[in-house]
C-alpha cells in the first residue's frame, strides 16, 4: 500500500512538472489523445491532407479529408502531447483554388474537435500575429509563438465575430458568444448557419504597404473585390494577449464590420438540394434532348458563351462517365450592379468525383432563387447572361533556360505586371464541338484612365494589340499576349495595381456594343519570390530541356518538387510553342493539366518543324487570390 501511495504521489508530481512527455496544464493519460473536425471552405475539402504538431512543434499525427464531407478523424501519436495543437489542411476546393488553412485545439483532452476553414485561419492568423503557414513550417522552433497561440485564440475567436456580426445576425444565430469557429460539435459543410457564415465573407492574408501582415475581411456579394474590414496582424495580436486588450485598436479601415447580402442568406439553405436534383438527373442516364427539357435547366439563358446545349451536353457526359457532382461553393454575386444586401445572381462551383471519390473535374456557373417555385428546386442554374467572360489577375513572369538557370538575356526576370483575358472564343466542353470566334476586338481601360487595345489572334483570348482595332493578329503564344507589363508600359501606374482596381472592357458582339466591370482580386506582387514560378523536377546543366524533346510527342514532365513547395499554388496551364526563326505565326500546342494531386504530363502531340524554330516551354501557376505565375523554358537545340 506505501509503495502504491508513493507511486501515485510521483505520478502527479511528474504530471505537475511536465514529466512523462506531457507539460504544464497538459494532462498524462494512458492513450492517445483522439481528433476530430471538418475542413471546409463552404464546399469541403475533398481528400485534403490534414497534418497536426503539438505546442512543442512535434508531429503528433496526420489524416486525410474524406471525400463526401471534408470530415477527418485520427489518433494523436503521442499519449501526452503539449498544448496546443496546431492543424494544417491542404487541398483544393471546388473553385480549383488550392487552399492552405490552419486552425487550434488550445487545450488537450482525450477527444478534441479541430474544424480548419477560412476563418479558423483567421482567428489563428490573428492569435499569431501574422501568417500561419512560416509559423507551422518551423513549429519545431516556434514553441514561444505556439504558446501564444493557444492563450490568444479564444479571444482572437470572439474578435473574428465582432469583424462579421451582421452575418451571424442574418444567419440568425441567437447567441453569437456560444459559437466555436474552432470547435462547433454540430458543424457540417451543408448550408446551415455555421457554413454560411464561413462563405458569406471573404477572408484574406495580406501585406499593406509597409509590408505589415494584415487581415483583410469584405462581405462576399459586393461588385467589387477591395476589403472592408483591415486589421493589422500584429497590433491585434498584442491587444489579444492584454487582459483587456482592445482588438479593435488594430483596424484601420473606416469600416469595423463586413456588410452583409441579407436577403441572400436567407435563402442559401436550401441550395444543396440543387446538387441533389442534378446528381439524381445524372444518375438516371439522360441524354442531351431529354436533360433539355428537364425544369432544372429549362431556365438556363447561358454562360460566358456556355449554350443550354452545351450545358446538357456537359451533363450528359458526367451520365456517361459516373460522375457526380460534390456540395456547391459560393464564389460571389454574378450581378453586374447587385442590390444592397441582397444577390439575384450567385456564382458557384463544384468538384465532380468519380465513384471512388476522386475529384476529376470542376464545374462552375450561376444560380438563382425562385422563391414561387412549386414544381421544381427554388434554386436552378441559370447563367450569367453573359456572351463571353472578362477578368485581370495580378501576374509575374520569368524566363528560364533549357537547364532551369535564369535566363539573363531578358530584363527585367521576373517581370511583373497585369494579365488581361478577354475571351474571345466559344468554350469547348465537348472535344467533337471546336470552338468558334465571339469577338474582334476590344480595349481595356485601366482605372488611371489610359485605354489599350486588343485583337483576335486565333487563340482562346484576344491578344495584346499594338495597332488600335486591329482584328487579325499574329500571337506570340507567349505571355506577351496577355500581359499588361509594368516595366513595358509605361501608363501602368501603381493605383492599377492594387486590389479592388476596377477595370472597364469595351466591345462590341453581334452588332451591340457591350462595357464590363473586372476588378482586380489581389496587388500584384512587386517582388515574387523565385521559388514560387512554376519548374520541372530533374533539369541540370548536364540534363537540359532539348528542343527535341519538346517535338517528339512523348516527352512527360514532373513538377512534383515545386507542388510540394509551393501548396498553395496549382498549375493550370502546359503549352509548347514553336516560332519560325526567320518569322511567321508560331504553333502552339496545348496540354491538358491533371487535377492535383497528379504532377505528372506527357506532352503527347508530336511537331515535325519545316524550318528552324525556337521550341518553348510554358507553364501557368495560380494561387489562392487569382494571381498568375509563369515560367518560360527555352528548349536547348
Amino acid at each position: 500500500m506505501p509503495f502504491r501511495l508513493a507511486a501515485l504521489i510521483l505520478t502527479l508530481a511528474l504530471a505537475a512538472c511536465g514529466g512523462g512527455g506531457g507539460s504544464a496544464g497538459t494532462p498524462v493519460t494512458d492513450t492517445p489523445p483522439t481528433l476530430r473536425g471538418v475542413a471546409a471552405t463552404g464546399a469541403p475539402l475533398v481528400n485534403a491532407k490534414v497534418s497536426v504538431v503539438d505546442g512543442q512543434g512535434r508531429a503528433v499525427g496526420s489524416a486525410t479529408t474524406q471525400a463526401a464531407d471534408g470530415s477527418y478523424s485520427l489518433t494523436l501519436t503521442l499519449n501526452s502531447p503539449t498544448a496546443p495543437l496546431f492543424i494544417q489542411a491542404r487541398g483544393m476546393d471546388a473553385a480549383g483554388n488550392m487552399q492552405v488553412l490552419h486552425s487550434t485545439v488550445p487545450a488537450i483532452s482525450a477527444a478534441m474537435v479541430g474544424h480548419v476553414t477560412p476563418l479558423t485561419n483567421a482567428i489563428v492568423a490573428l492569435a499569431l500575429g501574422t501568417e500561419p503557414a512560416p509559423v507551422f513550417a518551423a513549429a519545431s522552433s516556434s514553441a514561444s509563438q505556439l504558446s501564444q497561440l493557444a492563450t490568444a485564440a479564444p479571444a482572437a475567436g470572439d474578435f473574428l465575430k465582432t469583424l462579421v456580426k451582421t452575418q451571424l445576425t442574418d444567419l440568425k444565430v441567437t447567441d453569437a458568444k456560444a459559437l466555436d469557429l474552432l470547435a462547433d460539435a454540430s458543424f457540417a459543410a451543408n448550408k446551415g448557419a455555421h457554413d454560411l457564415l464561413i462563405e458569406s465573407v471573404r477572408v484574406d492574408l495580406a501585406r499593406s504597404s509597409r509590408n505589415v501582415p494584415v487581415l483583410q475581411v469584405a462581405n462576399k456579394f459586393l461588385a467589387g473585390t477591395a476589403p472592408e474590414v483591415v486589421v493589422e496582424l500584429p497590433t491585434a495580436q498584442t491587444e489579444l494577449l492584454k487582459t483587456a486588450g482592445t482588438p479593435a485598436n488594430a483596424i484601420t479601415s473606416t469600416l469595423k464590420a463586413a456588410t452583409s447580402a441579407t436577403t441572400l442568406l436567407g435563402n442559401l439553405p436550401g441550395l444543396d438540394d440543387l446538387g441533389a436534383a442534378l446528381n439524381q438527373l445524372i444518375a438516371q442516364g439522360r441524354d442531351v434532348s431529354t436533360i433539355l427539357t428537364n425544369a432544372l435547366v429549362t431556365g438556363y439563358d447561358k454562360h460566358n458563351g456556355r449554350s443550354k446545349t452545351d450545358l446538357a451536353g456537359i451533363l450528359s457526359t458526367y451520365t456517361t462517365a459516373n460522375r457526380q457532382f460534390g456540395r456547391f461553393q459560393l464564389l460571389g454575386c454574378a450581378d453586374d450592379t447587385p442590390a444592397t444586401g441582397n444577390c439575384s445572381k450567385v456564382l458557384v462551383a463544384a468538384a465532380i468525383s468519380d465513384s471512388s471519390g476522386t475529384v476529376v473535374d470542376l464545374f462552375s456557373d450561376v444560380v438563382s432563387y425562385n422563391k414561387s417555385a412549386t414544381t421544381t428546386n427554388k434554386w436552378n442554374l441559370v447563367g450569367n447572361g453573359k456572351k463571353l467572360a472578362v477578368a485581370v489577375h495580378p501576374l509575374a513572369f520569368t524566363a528560364l533556360n533549357a537547364d532551369g538557370t535564369t535566363d539573363t538575356a531578358l530584363s527585367p526576370n521576373p517581370g511583373i505586371g497585369l494579365q488581361v483575358e478577354i475571351q474571345a472564343q466559344t468554350p469547348d466542353p465537348i472535344p467533337t464541338n471546336p470552338p468558334v470566334q465571339l469577338l474582334s476586338s476590344a480595349t481595356l481601360q485601366l482605372p488611371s484612365g489610359f485605354s489599350i487595345a486588343f485583337g483576335y489572334c486565333g487563340r482562346p483570348m484576344l491578344c495584346l494589340s499594338s495597332t488600335p482595332g486591329a482584328t487579325n493578329l499574329i500571337p506570340t503564344g507567349g505571355v506577351g499576349d496577355l500581359a499588361i507589363q509594368r516595366s513595358a508600359v509605361g501608363w501602368v501606374g501603381s493605383a492599377d495595381s492594387l486590389r479592388g482596381a476596377k477595370y472597364l472592357v469595351n466591345y462590341t458582339i453581334s452588332g451591340v456594343a457591350e462595357t464590363r466591370n473586372a476588378y482586380l482580386r489581389a496587388d500584384v506582387v512587386g517582388d515574387p519570390a523565385a521559388t514560387r514560378f512554376p519548374t520541372l523536377d530533374g533539369l541540370t546543366t548536364n540534363l537540359t530541356l532539348r528542343a527535341v524533346d519538346l517535338q517528339s510527342g512523348s516527352y512527360a514532365i514532373n513538377w512534383a518538387a515545386w507542388a510540394a513547395a509551393n501548396p498553395d499554388l496549382r498549375l493550370i496551364e502546359i503549352k509548347r510553342v514553336f516560332t519560325p526563326t526567320a518569322g511567321g505565326t508560331p504553333t502552339v500546342l496545348d496540354t491538358t493539366v491533371p487535377l492535383p494531386p497528379k504532377t505528372t504530363a506527357t506532352l503527347s502531340t508530336g511537331y515535325t518543324p519545316t524550318a528552324s524554330v525556337k521550341s518553348e516551354l510554358w507553364l501557368q501557376a495560380v494561387d489562392g487570390q487569382g494571381r498568375r505565375l509563369h515560367t518560360r523554358y527555352t528548349g536547348q537545340l
